[in-house]
């Protein structure tokens, strides 16, 4: 039977990157957000994720539904997906790690070897929709 793990996320680009964070003791960059609590809406939820992960206020006017897509869920068994619904959204205040983050970085196509399965298929997305550029240095936030 498949089971699927249902999470927002925050596609935020910047420069033709895409913001992305790492869990302390994870080796996979992903996107930024998380799970809905109970009674959540998406926009509630993502904005309680991305001020729990890194420290913003994202600007309810300006979250835009993106896409949906779904993967492997990495280190979970054959047959466990991710579901990330995705949302464009600009911000207010200082990108900073929090709570379980220990990294946030911004990477371009030439470093998908750093990301998790799911935002594999969100990197490709965005470059055919030509949102992301391919062979630049990260930044760090």
């Amino acid at each position: 039977m498949n089971k699927i793990i249902d999470k927002l996320a925050w596609i935020y680009l910047e420069d033709g990157k895409l913001l992305t964070v790492r869990s302390k003791g994870k080796a996979l960059f992903y996107l930024p957000g998380g799970k809905r609590e109970s009674g959540e809406t998406d926009e509630e939820a993502l904005v309680r994720e991305i001020k729990e992960e890194l420290s913003v206020d994202l600007n309810v006017d300006t979250i835009k539904y993106a896409n949906t897509f779904t993967a492997q869920a990495d280190g979970k068994d054959k047959g466990v997906s991710v579901q990330l619904t995705c949302y464009f959204s600009e911000y207010e205040g200082e990108l900073a790690p929090d709570a379980e983050i220990e990294e946030a970085k911004f990477l371009n196509l030439s470093e998908k070897a750093l990301c998790s399965l799911a935002t594999l298929v969100t990197m490709d997305w965005l470059e055919e929709e030509n949102q992301l550029i391919g062979k630049e240095e990260t930044s760090e936030v």
